[in-house]
This record gives C-alpha cells, structure tokens and sequence, in this order.
C-alpha cells in the first residue's frame, strides 16, 4: 500500500519553511568547492556574512551546496579586523593543487594593498580554470593585481577607490555596494556581503534556492528561554497587496492560537466571503482556509524547531483542536511528525 502524497506549501509559505522540507532542486547536484582567501586584517563581518549564506544553503538539502575551505597566504591563524583569528585550513600554495569551483577574496579595512605575488599566481591559475572570481570590502584590488579582471566591472571600498583607479585606471570600477557577473562578483563592505553571496547564488542555483536563503536569513529568530515567543516573525503581507488583502492577512497572523472563521473575517473587512476568495486566488493563488492552515503550520514549525514547548502546549499555540489532529496536518505538509522534526533542529 503506497502512502498518501505529500501537499504542497503555497510558493511563499515553502520557502519560508524549506529547511525543513529539503526539497530545493537545482541542476548543479554535486557540492561546489568555495575556497575564502583571508588576508591579513580581513572584514570579519564580511566575511561571516557572505560565508552564512552558503552554510545556510546548505541546511536545505541533505547533500550541501557547498564545500567550504579557508586559506591563508601562509598556513596557520590570520588575524581578523575584530583581532579575533581565524585558523585557516592551509596556505596558498596547497590551493594551487585543489580542485576549486569558486574563490573569494577577503579584504578589510586595513588590509595592506599591495600585490602578493603567490595571490596573483594563484588566481590566474584559477581564472585559466574557468573558476569564479569574487572579493569582499577591497579584495577586489588584488584580483586586478593578478590581471584576471579585464573586461569585467568591479566594486571596491569607497576609501579604495582612488588608489584603484590610479593604479588601473583601464578597470570599470562601479560605485555600486556589489556587482555580480556570470564569472566576477565583488561588494564594498560587509553589509553588501550577504547580498553579493545570495545574487551569486542565484546566478549559479537558480531563484527558489536564493529566495529560501534569504527568507531564513531575514525572518529567522533564535529560540527563546520561554517555550514559545509570541513575536515570532511570520511571513509579512506583500506591500504590492491590496489594503484589504493586507489588513485580512494581519488577521490571521494575530489570531494563530484561536483562528477566526472565514465569517468573521468577513464581518472585520466588510468584505463578502466571495470577495475574500477573489483576493486569495488572484493574489495567492490559493484559498484563505489553506493560507490560514499553512500559516499555523509555519508558526507550529517554529515553535518545534526552535523552542523547547511540548507538542500538546504547540497544539494549543497554533489553534488546532487536537495533538491528533495536529499531527496528521503537520505530517501531510513536511513529510514528517512533529517529533521528527524537532530531533531534526
């Protein structure tokens, strides 16, 4: 006897709650190799931004992503602009020999710009690989150093700049936080970091895997001492939505724990229930019971996943009338019980 097939979160609710479904495809199967070359004084911001991006990807999908690796220009610790160090996994010359998909060199602030000739051989032995470019803050400089940027644009820390055109004035520098190119990427500090990391990943995987990184990035929150916390972020309504649809979906986000009747939805928005169906096909492309359904399901995840309240006092939480009942509507969406999917956090 075959079991029933799985329903399918609505576009927006499945990537705010991919990592637990696992379920991102992308025609790139086998791990790519990205090796962070940390230069002495590197952005450690920068560098913890654009790295979370990839070690994010990676929680959505049982086989990683990415293959993280660090490097120093000699083996050992690099010390960081925090003056915290950071033990780099070998020296330049051992990435000589390493298949290598993607490398991103980290600068900061008081990073020495000067050309380090084992750099500069190293990435044009990669750029002669077709391996992708990219740079943190102004790592972007020794990427020119080493001649493998013309005929690509570039960024470069605003107080880099100057010395950047003055020393290769034949480059097209950009004034943009980031630029992100099929085979070079490069942003100017550590809040552009992440946003570099998720347009590059997005080039290379494709819209659904970007989008369920960010959504994780920008909405997620740790647990909490309390079983549960009552701002817990959900998906917030679309500014490109109608007011009415808007003002429908804030009702349903501040009613989890007693769930409003589509009825009584209707009376607080004046609107028919056929309208409100209208705005959820149009819009959603779904029905406002299974938005409502989807929704408590988010919130139920959450609660597992992140805190530490029983399943009963979860039940409770999210409005379902039973832990029975609760159960099977978790099981029809993520594939698995509620107990499974808290050993898995």
């Amino acid at each position: 006897m075959t079991s029933p097939r799985r329903r399918d979160f609505t576009p927006a609710m499945k990537r705010r709650n991919q990592h637990l479904l696992k379920d991102v495809t992308c025609a790139q199967s086998a791990p790519l190799n990205v090796a962070f070359i940390l230069l002495e004084h590197f952005s450690m911001p920068a560098f913890t931004s654009a790295l979370d991006v990839l070690v994010t990807a990676n929680l959505l999908r049982d086989v990683p992503f990415y293959r993280i690796h660090t490097f120093g220009v000699t083996a050992g610790s690099v010390r960081s602009d925090l003056g915290i160090d950071i033990m780099a996994s070998a020296g330049l010359e051992s990435l000589g020999q390493a298949q290598i998909d993607m490398i991103i060199v980290c600068g900061g602030y008081r990073v020495q710009l000067d050309e380090i000739p084992l750099l500069s051989e190293v990435l044009r032995r990669a750029d002669h690989q077709s391996c992708r470019l990219g740079s943190l803050w102004n790592g972007s400089y020794f990427l020119a150093a080493a001649g493998v940027m013309a005929g690509h644009r570039c960024t470069i820390h605003p107080e880099n700049a100057a010395l950047f055109s003055e020393s290769f004035p034949q480059l097209e520098l950009s004034r943009a936080p980031l630029v992100v190119e099929a085979a070079r990427f490069s942003c100017t500090n550590a809040g552009s970091a992440l946003n570099m990391m998720l347009e590059a990943m997005r080039q290379r995987h494709g819209d659904d895997l970007a989008r369920s990184v960010e959504e994780i990035l920008a909405c997620e929150r740790p647990a909490t001492p309390s079983p549960w916390h009552p701002d817990q972020t959900l998906p917030a309504p679309d500014s490109q939505h109608p007011e009415a649809l808007r003002t429908i979906l804030e009702l349903m986000s501040n009613n989890l724990e007693e769930p409003l009747s589509i009825s009584e939805i209707s009376h607080c928005v004046t609107l028919s229930r056929r309208q409100i169906e209208r705005l959820f096909t149009r819009h959603l492309d779904t029905t406002p019971s299974r938005y409502y359904l989807e929704l408590r399901l988010t919130r139920a995840r959450q609660l597992l996943t992140q805190g530490s309240a029983s399943i009963t006092e979860v039940t409770v939480a999210c409005g379902f009338v039973s832990t029975t009942h609760f159960s099977h509507c978790f099981r029809d969406y993520f594939g698995m019980s509620p107990t499974r999917a808290r050993q898995q956090r």
